[in-house]
């Protein structure tokens, strides 16, 4: 993974003393509410319903046992004891003390990690597949042109007060699971007809309250010019996105105003003017980062006996094998595999982890996987080099840990925002939704025949869990001062993005669990063999599943 130069470390540190003076000044009442704002948002500092919030960057989802440890600690020292993992790869803390979020910056900078840029109006954290670098169906490591941007991005002087906040995904796989279609910028590793590696361009996409699926506006970008085309588009948005109306800031709807056509027409002009500019990346450069991220020492091991030997103890334990199925995935290295540790055992928020268990996943990095961590965006974390030889010592020590519940991929491996709960943005709360739903379907056997089945809850339009997407959406919403929640269905984050239909009227808490198993009874009664829920849905359309729930159709 990448490590800090001396540069990389003095920009951390002098932004922590930096911070620290302002976070001082705030406290004397020398600076106002409104001139802190934008300060602490920078520095991933929000005011949340009960406290502050402090959101951590993972750069791309990657860690080191060495940084999470140090989360652990801090989280013991300044927190409650947990952290939340986001569907943006990052960390939050829920109840830091205000007046000690510097000493846990400069904490975070003894071991090349902060916060800036987590939140507020610039570009923020740069995200791709949890599996890259080891997927099978990869073109190329996204990884080392995440870090690319990331240097380019941190800290960017004319890019630091966009119209409003900017994401930017990369993915390098046939398969999206980086959600590239549902960002500000997705960048999509592809080969052309001579042999080149390049970048289609995406823009204009997101969710909140008004989801949209991302627009092509080039078809192949060459790499050297990755950063001066980024710098294109930001400058257009930057210049021509709406800073009157919040609502009304984000990129894609400027995309959607001008059509993706007109868009692209003049991030062609503006381009013409950067492109073959100071910003062109030369080869030694990119050689220079992807030098990063090279294969960590892989064993020789003998691929056949191998498998057999895993097989046969799956064979002889069911819940190994369960967890085989649901938590285990091939990479390319014949002998080892990509193990997700579950963060969504029944009873516990979506996306928590205590100190304890961090902990215990660095000690696992360390024995099982060269001593690497990566976060998801579904809320989990992955050990992407794992020995096969070694699953079954894995699986044993994960599951005294609560972090091999076989759900991966299933109704219970849901993605679910803080909600009402902590966030004073909210209009219904997620987590004690998410935990009924857990509770409700706790019968493996159900859970596993229902297959591959996308589950996404978010408080309020602003989407954090990412609702629009999942196959099947929930969002709270107020009512005359009451919690209410709508429910949609046939959401997709992959290559085949697609949005989400609204059921039918919102619904009351008590309902949701059970109406949740209307739909799925739907599903049961009406899928083909083989087929996915979601295959249902679009094969059979929404009103059977609106019938069920509603008692008619509309």
């Amino acid at each position: 993974m990448y490590q800090y130069d001396q540069y990389d470390q003095k920009i951390v540190d002098e932004r922590v003393e930096q911070y620290r003076d302002q976070t001082n000044r705030y406290l004397a009442g020398d600076i106002s509410e409104e001139e802190f704002l934008p300060l602490r948002l920078q520095n991933g500092l929000y005011v949340q319903r009960l406290a502050p919030m402090l959101r951590i960057a993972v750069p791309y989802g990657l860690m080191s046992s060495h940084q999470v440890r140090k989360i652990a600690d801090i989280s013991r020292k300044y927190d409650k004891g947990y952290v939340h993992f986001t569907t943006r790869q990052n960390i939050q803390l829920n109840w830091p003390r205000l007046e000690e979020v510097p000493d846990i910056l400069a904490e975070l900078a003894s071991v090349e990690m902060h916060a800036i840029q987590t939140s507020g109006n610039c570009i923020r954290n740069t995200t791709t597949d949890q599996f890259a670098g080891v997927a099978n169906d990869e073109i190329e490591d996204p990884r080392p042109w995440c870090e690319i941007i990331r240097q380019w991005s941190t800290l960017h002087p004319e890019f630091a007060f966009l119209p409003r906040k900017f994401k930017i995904a990369v993915c390098g796989s046939e398969e999206d699971r980086a959600a590239f279609l549902l960002h500000d910028i997705g960048l999509q590793l592809v080969v052309n007809d001579q042999g080149e590696t390049g970048f289609q361009v995406y823009v204009g996409g997101g969710l909140g309250r008004t989801p949209v699926i991302a627009s092509l506006i080039r078809e192949f970008l060459p790499k050297e010019h990755l950063l001066t085309y980024l710098d294109a588009i930001l400058r257009v948005y930057n210049r021509y996105g709406n800073r009157d109306n919040k609502y009304k800031a984000r990129i894609k709807i400027l995309v959607r105003a001008w059509t993706p056509e007109v868009f692209a027409q003049r991030v062609e002009s503006e381009w013409a003017h950067l492109k073959d500019g100071p910003a062109t990346l030369n080869g030694s450069e990119i050689e220079r980062v992807k030098g990063f991220f090279t294969l960590p020492d892989y064993r020789s091991i003998d691929q056949t006996s191998l498998d057999s030997q895993v097989a046969a103890l799956a064979a002889d334990n069911r819940a190994f094998s369960r967890w085989l199925d649901r938590n285990v995935r091939a990479q390319k290295q014949p002998g080892y595999a990509s193990v997700s540790l579950s963060l969504k055992p029944a009873g516990v928020a979506p996306g928590d982890v205590t100190d304890q268990q961090l902990e215990i996943i660095a000690d696992l990095a360390d024995r099982f996987s060269f001593g690497e961590i990566r976060s998801t965006h579904n809320q989990n974390v992955v050990l992407a080099d794992v020995a096969k030889d070694e699953l079954f010592e894995l699986w044993q020590l994960a599951k005294a840990a609560g972090l091999a519940t076989p759900n991966i991929g299933t109704i219970n491996d849901m993605i679910c925002c803080p909600g009402g709960d902590y966030c004073s943005l909210a209009n219904a709360k997620s987590i004690p939704v998410a935990e009924a739903i857990q509770r409700k379907f706790d019968d493996l056997d159900y859970v596993y025949d229902l297959g591959n089945l996308e589950l996404n809850i978010s408080g309020c339009m602003n989407a954090c869990g990412h609702h629009h997407i999942g196959h099947i959406g929930i969002l709270g919403v107020d009512k005359k001062g009451e919690e209410w929640y709508q429910i949609q269905l046939g959401g997709s984050a992959n290559k085949d993005a697609a949005l989400g239909k609204v059921l039918g009227p919102s619904l009351s808490r008590d309902a949701v669990t059970d109406s949740i198993e209307k739909l799925l009874d739907v599903y049961v009664e009406n899928r083909l063999e083989g087929e996915a829920f979601l295959g249902t849905y679009q094969r059979i359309g929404i009103e059977k599943f609106k019938q069920r729930v509603y008692g008619t159709a509309s």
